[in-house]
């Protein structure tokens, strides 16, 4: 998150006061909120592990399956995000977009 961006918790609720929005189709945030409540889930079974004192090797295959969930969670709105938004910034001649793409994937990188 950068300079821009400050989270903001509003009775429970934490959102992004980010510089863009993007509008979703019904689809797209459908799949993507999906994804999410696997990976919440995911989350609550370690969670339940940690409380029941499992094996420390059982814990870790849990935790490198949310791993590989939140990779292809970041994959999917990625490829999505290249798709719309680099695409339609770079056909409406806002090159500055190729800038801000290589930075987002080198934090991603990290």
């Amino acid at each position: 998150m950068n300079d821009e961006e400050i989270m903001v918790n509003d009775n429970d609720t934490q959102t992004c006061a980010c510089r863009r929005t993007k509008k979703r189709s019904d689809e797209e945030k459908r799949s993507l909120m999906n994804r999410l409540s696997r990976i919440e889930g995911q989350i609550r079974g370690i969670k339940g592990m940690v409380e029941r004192d499992a094996y420390c090797p059982d814990i870790l295959v849990q935790a490198a399956a949310v791993t590989s969930a939140m990779n292809a969670f970041n994959r999917e709105l990625l490829s999505v995000h290249i798709k719309t938004c680099v695409a339609d910034d770079i056909r409406n001649g806002s090159d500055e977009t190729i800038d801000e793409l290589t930075q987002l994937i080198r934090r991603l990188m990290k």
